[in-house]
């Protein structure tokens, strides 16, 4: 590919303008997307306006959000992708035997995107779907994910995280989270205490394929009533690593 020639410098810079509207921004001004992204001031209310003219954003004269026309976009990639199509039973059945919501996901830059979801009940006060995104840093799964990575290439995407504290028990010291990515590698599963948000713990571990690379991660997450939470381990670990044994052989 030519990347001069066939690289669509216009569509590069709305796909910039998209990937502003977060969770914590979901109402943007021009200025602030131009902030966001680089762009100039012009650029970027050229592609703001695109977008609302298009369907995809709601303009009230200052600020811009998205509209729910955008999801066709992310949930069209996410039911192409054969992963979320196999794991979706598996999760089915897990959810059904151990009684706990079950997730798989990816990691995608310094966050961790849920690929497929099977809820027994809900545990955490955000709804979670395929498509939600949460810090992988902090989170079970993601943990999983980076300690799957070189301990370099985990270091970097953990610099370039935001390691604001999500609850009282959240680490935020960089050299300790890396300390508990080394845990996991070594354990081959990661616990989470509490860390993403208070009253919620997590157990994970990796999804391999039949070259033994690690593709995505698995969890299950509970309510925090049990006084040691090793017990989670010992009471939920092998449920997932049947599965995860199972899901080895077809991925």
């Amino acid at each position: 590919m030519n990347k001069t020639t066939d690289h669509i410098h216009s569509l590069a810079k709305g796909l910039r303008v998209l990937e502003c509207f977060r969770a914590d921004a979901p109402r943007l001004t021009i200025s602030q997307v131009a902030q966001d992204t680089g762009l100039d001031r012009a650029t970027a209310r050229r592609c703001l306006l695109t977008l609302h003219a298009e369907g995809y954003a709601d303009y009230d004269g200052k600020y811009f959000t998205l509209t729910p026309r955008v999801l066709r976009l992310g949930m069209g990639a996410i039911a192409s992708l054969p992963l979320p199509q196999i794991v979706q039973p598996w999760l089915d059945q897990l959810t059904e035997q151990i009684g706990e919501s079950c997730s798989v996901s990816i990691l995608d830059g310094t966050e961790i995107v849920y690929l497929a979801r099977a809820a027994q009940k809900r545990v955490m006060s955000i709804g979670l779907m395929p498509g939600s995104r949460l810090p992988a840093h902090c989170t079970s799964m993601g943990r999983v994910l980076l300690a799957a990575l070189p301990n370099d290439q985990a270091r970097a995407l953990l610099d370039a995280s935001d390691l604001t504290p999500r609850s009282p028990r959240s680490l935020t010291d960089p050299d300790d989270i890396m300390a508990e990515i080394a845990k996991v590698r070594d354990n081959g599963y990661a616990l989470n205490d509490q860390e993403i948000e208070t009253g919620l713990r997590s157990l994970a571990v990796p999804l391999r394929d039949g070259r033994g690379n690690v593709v995505a991660a698995l969890n299950t997450g509970m309510a925090a009533t049990q006084n040691d939470p090793q017990q989670v381990v010992a009471q939920y670990l092998p449920a997932l690593k049947k599965v995860q044994i199972g899901l080895s052989r077809v991925l």
